[in-house]
């Protein structure tokens, strides 16, 4: 596995611009719908960046279909997944 260099980080604005417009779709989005969306330009390495943060925060789903925003922060859904049993 080659590890690549990183050109361009992104700043706060751009995350949570690609923030607002996954939390608006309707549904799966693809990266280049995401890019048309966007306010502003993005480099693709830098959306790829943004994107596996977020998936590895558990924010979005990356998948065949596209990207879809799946964090809720409600309170019943944190205690529903607190009592459930794993299986």
């Amino acid at each position: 596995m080659q590890k690549r260099e990183i050109i361009h980080y992104p700043n706060l604005s751009t995350m949570l611009e690609v923030e607002k417009v996954l939390k608006e779709a309707d549904g799966p989005i693809s990266k280049e719908e995401l890019k048309r969306r966007l306010p502003t330009k993005i480099m693709h390495q830098t959306l790829n960046l943004i994107l596996a943060y977020m998936e590895n925060r558990g924010l979005i789903l990356s998948g065949p279909k596209g990207i879809l925003w799946t964090y809720n922060p409600s309170p019943k859904l944190q205690k529903a997944i607190e009592k459930g049993i794993e299986i």
